[in-house]
């Protein structure tokens, strides 16, 4: 199995918590598009970048990933 970020969910849980517009400002992009890229998967995403992602959404860095086969 190999495990990949599941960027729907972090998607469906930034939108239960904030709006894009925040979560961009509170990760340091100074506009939305740097963070949308991330969730739209134009931009992989850093690890350091993921780590301050669950942080912000209060959930463990696990939780946003997802097995595929």
């Amino acid at each position: 199995m190999k495990r990949i970020v599941d960027l729907e969910k972090m998607r469906r849980l930034r939108k239960e918590k904030m709006s894009l517009e925040e979560m961009a400002k509170q990760i340091g992009f100074k506009s939305p598009n740097g963070y949308y890229y991330i969730e739209s998967g134009k931009t992989k995403v850093t690890a350091d970048k993921l780590a301050e992602v669950a942080d912000i959404l209060g959930v463990e860095i696990q939780e946003l990933f997802m097995e595929i086969k």
